[in-house]
């Protein structure tokens, strides 16, 4: 694959420092932040990043984490949202990656591969799909959204954890204003896929480089917190929790 030159230079385009300049210091007014890892986001190409998610505010933060390491943060969005006015202004502006609804399965993520490796964009996905479940906030069971967008569109999976968000937005709750909280993203070094690249994608296959995802995810987390992560991912299915929704 290969990538224009002056990509990284490009990516941070007249609406993405326009939000920056907006962003930024109202994120700076709620927290003191501190990043590691940022070498092992590709300063170059296409990429796809998967964090833990545990508070509503993280996308924010983590958008902000990728700018630092160089990159222009794109997530992908519901189609439909680009038809909202303003709205989907700033996500076309931005070249946010729209999910089509189809009635043929996998037709909508083989598009949005095709688009993250022809635009050499990095690409947030979040692989657990909502805020985790788990009482302690760590990583629960994975969805293979990320690991299908990163080996269909044959680019590199960079797993990735923060904490602290938790305080300035909890799980569900409201935003803390003053203190300043203490937060730290990091950014692991990317995941090896070569076992799964070049087969088929199906369900097996999937599901074990997703568990490997979830438990470099979780180790990364790890770091953060000083603590082992659990042996086993959280499933709402068998604790009775919905996979969408406020937790009750």
């Amino acid at each position: 694959m290969t990538t224009k030159p002056g990509r990284v230079r490009s990516e941070k385009i007249a609406m993405f420092r326009m939000l920056a300049f907006i962003v930024i210091p109202f994120m700076n007014l709620l927290g003191k932040y501190s990043y590691q890892g940022l070498e092992n986001v590709p300063k170059s190409g296409a990429v796809v990043i998967s964090p833990n998610h545990d508070s509503e505010i993280e996308p924010l933060v983590r958008g902000i984490s990728v700018w630092k390491a160089g990159r222009a943060p794109r997530y992908m969005a519901k189609a439909s949202l680009f038809d909202v006015p303003v709205l989907g202004w700033v996500l076309r502006k931005t070249r946010q990656i729209p999910v089509h609804r189809s009635n043929r399965r996998g037709s909508d993520p083989l598009a949005a591969a095709r688009q993250l490796a022809t635009e050499g964009l990095a690409v947030v996905i979040y692989p657990e799909g909502s805020l985790t479940r788990e009482p302690d906030l760590w990583p629960m069971r994975g969805k293979a959204g990320a690991v299908r967008m990163a080996l269909e569109a044959d680019v590199p999976l960079i797993p990735a954890a923060h904490w602290g968000t938790q305080r300035i937005m909890p799980r569900y709750g409201k935003l803390s204003l003053f203190p300043r909280k203490r937060v730290t993203v990091r950014f692991g070094e990317p995941v090896d896929l070569s076992a799964y690249r070049g087969k088929p994608l199906d369900n097996a296959l999937l599901t074990r480089a997703t568990d490997e995802l979830m438990a470099r995810i979780a180790g990364e987390l790890s770091v953060l917190r000083g603590e082992p992560a659990p042996a086993e991912r959280w499933d709402p299915a068998v604790h009775g929790q919905a996979e969408t929704g406020r937790i009750e």
